[in-house]
């Protein structure tokens, strides 16, 4: 199942929205910045609490004592220089940045009659936000201005679906590869977890400080967009070390560097099919569920086959440390492999190195079903230049004979365009393939 959202979609706000058919874009922005200037200037809830607190707030205040001047004085955090990840540049962040623990994957379904213009405008008000977001600045129009000032090494990230090429009429710079994946016998899609028409990718390493973007990003477009869903995750490991996926293994070994010619070369598109997406790549994201009521009945000789790779510290069964190339040729006494042919990282393994792209996992531990005891799993972001000649021979492989899919199924299916970055202030994300 890969079809379109239930006809009541979530939405940030609850408030009714007028719809329009037509919105040019100077509008989008000015309906934005309407309340900057009542957001800086008088605060309504200062005056209640004044009310409130009466003449003993200023008896507090004289003594030097009580919990706001605590508050104020007794700061731990890290200095905010060091907790910023940079925004502007060629490259969109969030990508070759070194991985935060926190994140939200959102995707958002277009309004009936949203125009190209429309859809310009949502891109310059999630750039002006994320610019300002991203530094430990409040959002224009932000309301909760407070919980900006902790970055946390905030970033947002933003993709395109193939609505959007559609919508813009600009159907003819739609990569060949921008489309759903096709389908794979082990999926059990739902919709609630697939597809989608814009992406917001937002990762930091505050749970708090994921929220509140994602808050402010929804709720400045909800005029033009619905949310289709939203996915969050987490991921913890000491420093310098690989995390551990709820299934106890260690995952995400084998990646790829960035800033190495392997990265330019792999992730990074160079613009030759799609001149405007120059600096750009793809992504897709897969949600997968884990039967860890099952996976927890297996012994550990059991778990290391199936993975192949020791629990202990995440080496191959070939091996003695985690970064140790596995030797899938390599059999025991009696001829029979070591590492399984059906092991997730003998199938996972590329055949060449065209099929290697950037890997990055989150799980994800929500509400079980009632009777349940879990409903645990893994977001699995993928970036690359190419879907189809990168992602899909690994994925393949893996849906016909993956000795894990007995206790794994993807729930979720996604692939987005990732433009480029935004070179400096005064440009927006995806400003190349609009104005290109």
């Amino acid at each position: 199942m890969t079809g379109r959202a239930p006809s009541s979609p979530r939405r940030c706000v609850t408030s009714p929205v007028t719809r329009r058919t037509t919105r040019p874009i100077t509008r989008a922005v000015r309906r934005h910045r309407r309340t900057v200037a009542e957001q800086t200037s008088s605060r309504p809830g200062r005056l209640n609490r004044r009310r409130l607190l009466g003449g003993g707030a200023a008896v507090a205040g004289a003594a030097g004592i009580g919990w706001g001047a605590v508050a104020l004085t007794g700061r731990d955090e890290t200095p905010q220089a060091a907790t910023t990840e940079p925004f502007y540049g060629p490259h969109q962040a969030g990508i070759a940045t070194a991985p935060q623990s926190q994140a939200a994957f959102v995707a958002f379904d277009l309004r009936p009659g949203v125009t190209r213009d429309d859809i310009v405008g949502i891109l310059k008000i999630w750039t002006g936000d994320a610019a300002r977001l991203t530094q430990g600045r409040p959002a224009l129009a932000d309301t909760e201005p407070e919980l900006a000032q902790r970055p946390a090494r905030l970033t947002v990230t933003v993709g395109f679906g193939p609505a959007v090429f559609t919508a813009a009429h600009l159907a003819h710079k739609r990569p060949s590869w921008l489309r759903p994946l096709p389908p794979f016998d082990i999926d059990r899609l739902e919709s609630a977890w697939s597809d989608g028409d814009l992406l917001v990718q937002v990762c930091a390493d505050a749970a708090t400080t994921v929220s509140h973007a994602v808050r402010v990003l929804c709720r400045s477009v909800s005029s033009l967009v619905t949310v289709r869903w939203v996915q969050r995750g987490f991921r913890d490991a000491a420093p310098g070390r690989t995390p551990r996926n709820l299934m106890g293994q260690v995952d995400g070994t084998v990646n790829i560097a960035p800033g190495t010619p392997d990265f330019d070369r792999l992730v990074w598109d160079d613009g030759a099919a799609q001149p405007w997406l120059a600096g750009g790549t793809s992504f897709v994201l897969r949600r997968i569920a884990m039967t860890l009521d099952t996976w927890d009945e297996i012994d550990q000789e059991g778990r290391e086959l199936t993975v192949g790779r020791t629990i202990a510290n995440g080496a191959p069964l070939t091996g003695t440390a985690e970064f140790d190339e596995p030797d899938f040729a390599a059999v025991d006494a009696n001829g029979i492999p070591i590492i399984p042919p059906s092991s997730h990282i003998a199938r996972a393994h590329h055949t060449h190195d065209g099929e290697r792209f950037l890997r990055r996992g989150y799980n994800y531990d929500d509400a079980p079903a009632p009777g349940a005891i879990s409903n645990s799993g893994l977001l699995f972001a993928a970036y690359q230049r190419d879907v189809d000649t990168q992602f899909l021979p690994v994925q393949q492989r893996l849906a016909e004979f993956d000795a894990l899919n007995v206790w794994t199924t993807p729930v979720g299916s996604a692939v987005f365009v990732i433009p480029s970055g935004v070179p400096s202030p005064g440009g927006y994300v995806g400003q190349t393939l609009f104005e290109s």
